[in-house]
């Protein structure tokens, strides 16, 4: 059963808020990082990408590094531009997009629920991205982050958002890039104390986006219960911050995949050998979209077509084998075109739908690729299926937008 628990938050002023917010660590660079952050010394990167505070071309992982993500985190602090909250809250962060809102509990979820796989993953991780962040949350001490997760529909707790979400709003703002952000506190003993008890009535948790920061997060509270001669088991560090929504909320959108070359074939002959798997039809010039599981489109030659996996060539009872990814990175990119491992292949490039199938489009009309393919979304019932299975879903299967935004709050492990 899922155990989670309210914190004392670190937090912002409401008057703040938008100064010190910003998009996560690992989806931008540094320099990308440095310029959203010009001339914003609130700014949370610097304490999320503090190589920003260093030359350009600093070493990120440089010991240095780390200690400046300490002292600005410190800094904030006594500036007041973070203050910790007085009492153990639960929250509600919402986030707008095109017109849907999705609302999550920001929780201090479970180290051992982590660890004893009742938080569900269905990526791997890299054992370098891990490391990188378990130093970040050892030396502030603190979950400055948040991770994403998921969980079945729970009609209690959709009862409290509803109850929660009429009332006026901590935050409430539109970021830069067009995403609301909307924040609520849950500061009632009453309603916190039923949020624990219907959590715990959740069998499992599934992380949807951030397997590294969960893992370094759990890792770092597993590392600190097991150095601690007096451990109970009450400590903060026991916890890590996440935001839960119900799977109902969310909604993953297509991760496609645009390739450098035919593998030594002309478009006929790539065509020809699409088509012993595929039925195809050429769409002529205007943007195609799959129409459902199990077709594709592609791009080629300034022309879109559709591809529609023929029967047998998938197995809608394996979690695995009825993905899309599955059918196209064998059936397309292995069997045709010789690329064996999507991690580190230098001809085969993934764009995430939130930038649209233009995009795609114009990487093979520029002649940097020579096709496109794009993939219908997988579904959160099939992510849930195969996290309960133990599967690992293959690589660039799910992209989930909006992203959680940093710094509208933090969870101290002390």
């Amino acid at each position: 059963m899922a155990k989670v628990k309210p914190f004392k938050g670190v937090r912002p002023p409401r008057h703040l808020v938008e100064q010190v917010a910003s998009r996560p660590y690992d989806v931008l660079n540094s320099e990308e990082a440095r310029k959203e952050a010009e001339g914003n010394e609130k700014s949370l990167y610097h304490i999320i990408k503090p190589e920003i505070d260093f030359e350009p071309g600093f070493d990120e992982h440089h010991p240095d590094v780390y200690d400046k993500a300490v002292e600005n985190f410190l800094n904030f602090q006594d500036k007041g531009w973070l203050v910790q909250d007085e009492k153990e809250n639960y929250y509600i962060y919402a986030q707008t997009m095109d017109g849907r809102t999705q609302y999550g509990f920001v929780v201090g979820a479970w180290v051992d629920d982590y660890m004893d796989g009742r938080i569900k993953k269905h990526e791997l991780t890299r054992r370098d991205k891990e490391e990188d962040r378990m130093k970040h949350v050892r030396c502030n001490n603190a979950n400055i982050e948040p991770v994403f997760f998921a969980f079945p529909d729970n009609e209690m707790l959709e009862k409290i958002i509803k109850e929660v979400t009429v009332k006026e709003p901590e935050y409430d703002f539109v970021a830069p890039d067009g995403f609301g952000h909307t924040f609520w506190v849950i500061d009632d003993d009453d309603v916190i104390a039923t949020i624990t008890q219907e959590f715990e009535k959740i069998p499992n948790l599934y992380i949807a986006d951030g397997h590294h920061r969960s893992a370094a997060a759990a890792l770092v509270g597993n590392e600190k219960a097991k150095n601690n001669p007096d451990h109970k088991g009450d400590e903060e560090y026991n916890f890590f911050m996440a935001v839960a929504f119900p799977a109902s909320h969310l909604r993953i959108i297509d991760y496609n995949r645009v390739v450098k070359d035919l593998n030594g074939l002309s478009e006929e002959e790539f065509l020809a050998k699409v088509a012993e798997n595929f039925i195809v039809e050429e769409k002529g010039e205007e943007t195609y979209h799959p129409a459902g599981l199990h077709n594709f489109a592609l791009y080629l030659g300034g022309k879109w077509y559709s591809l529609t996996a023929k029967e047998g060539t998938y197995n809608d009872n394996d979690p695995i084998g009825v993905l899309d990814v599955t059918v196209s990175s064998d059936l397309i990119l292995r069997d045709i075109l010789g690329i064996n491992d999507l991690r580190s292949d230098k001809r085969i490039d993934f764009v995430g739908g939130i930038r649209g199938l233009e995009e795609l489009k114009r990487r093979v009309d520029s002649g940097e690729m020579k096709m496109a393919l794009a993939l219908y979304p997988v579904t959160m019932d099939q992510l849930i299926a195969i996290a309960d299975s133990g599967n690992i879903m293959p690589p660039k299967t799910t992209w989930f937008e909006p992203k959680l935004r940093s710094g509208l709050v933090i969870h101290k492990l002390d």
